[in-house]
């Protein structure tokens, strides 16, 4: 099999060739290896590439494949980690000056899940300074470019790790998400990215911006890694307070076998309730929410027909569209800043690197370390309240919808070190269209889900007119992310956005 034919191959396929012993790891690993030199250069999208150790843990799977020894569809499969997940005696820098040369002395709990999985590690993928900031534009290690135009950004912070899988140079990633930063790398780059449920994925291991909203997810080329990915590092943690004990998602066939099966029951409920409409196909019995506040206020306008269209496949699949209203939903900058900046700073404090190496942050961090000082104790708790009110609108519109379908950023990738991006057309009312600063356009539509904790899926749904990846972003109620991958999958499934290649 061609070289490049493996590096474009979905983990599920991969995997089935693997346990048949037609694929082997070793001649993976080399693959991707032999595609990081080539393109790592101009991408940037590694930090550290760990060719020896690759090298070796594929041999270690090679024999233990042939001895029947099969651990499942991560066993040998080459994967990417965002440069602030833990990897012991390996450099894990969080893109800071700070941590150069930190070499942690245990893995992550995702990466020790990853490993017993039988999964690959090739290397640490680039970032946004200590994960504050949308644009992968670092100071201190250059600049990560987008595989679809090397002008523009990939999205951050977990942009590497999006560069990455877009561009053939691992198999699937982790990335860790505050504010979006999971799925706007992931709309950027065009391929997928999850944000689970706040609680279900351990971030143990993983350097924090903000304990109380980080999330430590998969980045993927299809639906089915994500999933795949997920089932593997999900579950309770000792070390992490925070995680909770869910059902898990079982394998793959299970998943979209409970797929037809909740569909069967939804279509009974139809007649039973009167509320459903009488759709058939693949998404017949799902109800996708159309919400008429926020999600579509200042939406660049390609960005918003590609929205338009992705619905009407999903009415043509069967599924139904439903509008919803979130009257209380607005942009939770300032709450959610209320909670980040203060949480960010304790934290630099608590591991003794500010304000002691204050002089190694870039200006951009230091100034956000400094405004988490001027926080006052009832805003933060004021914040909090803030949750709670958008958890109810999510609540009422997830009485109506089993998801919320939106644009996962309003714009498209911006040209490195541009300050503002597009996100309107020309009209009455803006005679010159519309610009945004471009760290608010990237975050608006993502803070939500991190702000309440609710699981959401960023799927590709088109492109630009000049060949940009379009997002879609699907959120889904909490602990629901078995439902959140149907209904994504079933979209995937119907178009051919998965299977375009960046001109890289």
């Amino acid at each position: 099999m061609k070289s490049d034919e493996l590096t474009r191959m979905a983990v599920e396929r991969m995997a089935a060739l693997i346990e048949k012993g037609k694929v082997s790891p070793v001649e993976l690993v080399e693959a991707y290896l032999a595609r990081t030199e080539k393109l790592n250069p101009k991408l940037n999208a590694y930090m550290t590439v760990m060719a020896e150790t690759a090298r070796a843990e594929a041999r270690a799977a090679e024999a233990e494949i042939r001895k029947k020894k099969y651990r499942g569809p991560l066993h040998g499969i080459p994967i990417a980690l965002k440069d602030n997940i833990y990897t012991k005696g390996v450099r894990t820098t969080a893109g800071s000056k700070v941590l150069a040369d930190f070499v942690p002395d245990a893995d992550a709990t995702v990466v020790e899940r990853l490993r017993a999985a039988g999964a690959i590690v090739l290397g640490k993928t680039g970032m946004h300074e200590f994960a504050y900031g949308v644009t992968c534009d670092n100071p201190f290690y250059g600049p990560v470019r987008n595989p679809w135009d090397a002008s523009r950004i990939p999205g951050g912070s977990s942009g590497g790790s999006a560069a990455a899988i877009a561009a053939g140079m691992c198999a699937a990633a982790l990335g860790s998400d505050t504010g979006g930063s999971i799925r706007i790398p992931a709309a950027l780059c065009g391929v997928v990215g999850l944000k689970p449920t706040f609680g279900r994925v351990s971030s143990h291991g993983v350097i924090a911006l903000c304990p109380s909203l980080d999330h430590t997810g998969p980045l993927a080329r299809t639906v089915g890694d994500a999933a795949i990915l997920l089932e593997a590092i999900a579950g309770v943690d000792a070390q992490d307070p925070t995680t909770a004990g869910q059902p898990r998602l079982g394998k793959l066939e299970q998943l979209w076998s409970a797929e037809s099966q909740r569909s069967k029951e939804k279509g009974k409920g139809k007649k039973e309730k009167g509320k459903r409409g009488k759709g058939k196909g693949p998404a017949a019995g799902m109800r996708l929410g159309w919400p008429r506040h926020y999600y579509f206020e200042r939406v660049h306008d390609e960005v918003r027909a590609a929205l338009e269209a992705a619905a009407k496949v999903y009415a043509s699949l069967g599924a139904e569209i439903v509008e919803v209203a979130l009257p209380r939903l607005r942009d939770p900058d300032v709450p959610r800043s209320l909670i980040a900046l203060p949480e960010a700073r304790a934290y630099h404090e608590r591991m003794g690197w500010w304000p002691a190496r204050a002089a190694d942050y870039s200006e951009e961090v230091r100034k956000r370390m400094e405004l988490g000082a001027e926080v006052k104790a009832t805003d933060y708790v004021r914040a909090w309240e803030v949750k709670q009110e958008f958890l109810a609108d999510y609540a009422a519109a997830f009485a109506q919808a089993d998801a919320i379908l939106a644009p996962t950023v309003p714009a498209v990738a911006p040209p490195i070190g541009a300050s503002s991006v597009r996100v309107g057309g020309v009209s009455a009312t803006h005679p010159a269209g519309d610009d945004e600063n471009v760290r608010s356009a990237m975050l608006r539509l993502n803070r939500p889900a991190n702000l309440t904790g609710l699981p959401a899926i960023s799927v590709p749904c088109g492109f630009t007119r000049g060949g940009l990846p379009i997002g879609m972003q699907l959120i889904a109620p909490i602990w629901e992310e078995a439902e959140l991958l149907r209904i994504a999958r079933v979209y995937e499934a119907a178009v051919e956005w998965s299977g375009k290649q960046p001109p890289v």
